[in-house]
């Protein structure tokens, strides 16, 4: 296979003025060992990064929060002879597939067994060196997939499933599965206290940031797993850039809401509009780009970005969609252009279990990150079995989880490994308003935003920017030698 095709590089030349950090799952396991003592001091940390952590949740790839660490995530492949450039391209595309055999060539009982077998393969190579693996159960088609390969594979495995609110209903579907499949389940409740300090625990041993709205569920898990005497964490992450994700008709108009729109953020904090979450949201949209906006959750807005940080540092944060131009440019659908941000989300999604993992001594697996597997569903499969005609999703997982159930057991409304952002805010207001302060060399707007907002923290809108604000500041003073001190912000590199 070319193995240019998921982006993993050839070897980094050891004269590299960088270090090369390779986090694709598909390329095999993530090596932070370069990171373990680092200290850091103002000038090392990226304010470009910084940004990107406040406007979109994670750090564009191939950066990192620090200026001279980059991340050869999916996608990106660093040429020889040009050390310093890392260029992305994402050959997974439908039209690259060719030699996908046209509908009713081949036997659904063949897929679905060739499916099964190559699953099979992925769970018991990629946790070979476990010997209490624990799968994060979300519930939905990827992880109960799975879970049935796992009952082949790994019947030693234990489910947990995390239920980060009150509108889902993941715990009693995820358990059903494990119960039928005969693995043991676990489900943990969100905490956001226990939770929290479980992340300013491992904060110092976390080798970079991320700010993903799942992180904390992640931390929080890694840290239950690891109490719980486990060694490792089984993660369903990483088959939607290659099996495909259709837009459905929220994508389309929340895309042609999204229009790059500056207004005052006063709007925002009118009596008659702080108080819905639905009319910030659609103004918060109207802020964003349509690329962006495929990005989950409520985030800083430019304006509120340049304010926190203390200079115009959001305009440089844009141009990085710079380096997925040309392949977007090249997408020749709406479909094409989504797959191009699923591969630009695994930086946060990866990261968000890779971080906590790391600083947890606990090992992790990605069994659809498979390169047999992801090779074989990506040209032998049908297109009709990866997107259906009327758009439903991942027709082969469906089936395959409907040999071992009458009805689909995954719930409608997904939601699982989500943090109760509204209950971190009321609890721990006064502790991150404490970090905004020492950490204010860094982002010196951070403790006015805090007071100005502390009214609006029930509103989900606001208090996700807060839980940016949370996750990001206790990491950077965790590991700055002086993050009370240094010099101003020098403009990016």
């Amino acid at each position: 296979m070319n193995t240019w095709l998921f982006g993993w590089p050839p070897e980094t030349p050891r004269t590299s003025r960088k270090t090369y950090l390779q986090t694709s799952p598909y390329a095999g396991a993530a090596d932070f060992s370069c990171l373990a003592s680092r200290c850091a001091n103002r000038s090392s940390i990226d304010h470009v990064s910084l940004a990107d952590l406040l406007r979109n949740a994670f750090v564009y790839p191939p950066h990192t929060i620090y200026r001279d660490v980059k991340n050869v995530a999916t996608g990106f492949a660093l040429p020889h002879g040009m050390e310093d450039e890392l260029r992305f391209h994402f050959a997974y595309q439908s039209t690259s597939a060719l030699s996908r055999p046209p509908s009713g060539a081949v036997s659904d009982e063949i897929l679905l067994n060739t499916y099964h077998q190559l699953l099979v393969r992925a769970v018991e190579q990629s946790t070979a060196n476990m010997r209490n693996p624990w799968h994060l159960q979300s519930g939905g088609k990827d992880s109960t997939s799975l879970a049935i390969a796992l009952a082949d594979a790994r019947p030693d495995t234990t489910c947990i499933t995390y239920l980060g609110g009150k509108e889902e209903n993941e715990i009693e579907s995820a358990r059903f599965v494990a119960n039928q499949l005969g693995l043991r389940h676990e489900g943990l409740v969100c905490d956001p206290v226990r939770a929290y300090d479980r992340y300013l625990a491992m904060a110092p041993r976390m080798p970079l940031l991320t700010a993903d709205f799942a992180t904390l569920s992640y931390a929080d898990l890694a840290a239950e797993i690891s109490h719980q005497q486990g060694d490792g964490i089984i993660d369903g992450l990483g088959v939607d850039p290659y099996i495909g994700s259709p837009l459905h008709l929220k994508d389309h108009l929340l895309g042609l809401i999204a229009r790059g729109v500056r207004m005052p953020g006063a709007w925002l904090k009118h009596p008659l509009v702080r108080r819905s979450f639905r009319l910030c949201f659609t103004l918060g949209t109207l802020q964003m780009n349509a690329f962006e906006r495929h990005f989950p959750g409520s985030r800083f807005s430019d304006d509120e970005v340049d304010e926190l940080l203390g200079w115009h540092v959001s305009s440089y944060s844009r141009k990085r969609m710079e380096a997925f131009q040309e392949d977007m440019q090249s997408a020749r659908s709406a479909e094409a252009v989504r797959r191009i941000v699923l591969v630009v989300l695994e930086a946060a999604g990866f990261a968000k279990g890779m971080y906590p993992a790391q600083a947890m001594g606990l090992k992790l697996a990605y069994p659809y990150c498979d390169r047999l597997l992801c090779d074989w569903i990506f040209n032998d499969v049908p297109d009709d079995r990866l997107i259906g005609p009327r758009g439903e999703s991942k027709v082969l997982m469906r089936r395959h989880i409907a040999r071992h159930f009458d009805r689909l057991p995954y719930v409608k409304a997904k939601g699982s490994f989500r943090f109760d952002v509204q209950g971190l805010a009321k609890r721990r207001f006064e502790q991150v308003h404490a970090f905004a302060l020492q950490a204010c060399e860094l982002l010196p707007g951070a403790p006015k935003w805090l007071e100005q907002h502390r009214h609006c923290l029930d509103n989900k809108f606001f208090a996700s920017k807060f839980y940016l604000l949370a996750v990001t500041l206790p990491w950077l003073i965790a590991h700055l030698d002086d993050p009370t001190g240094g010099d101003a912000p020098s403009s990016p590199r």
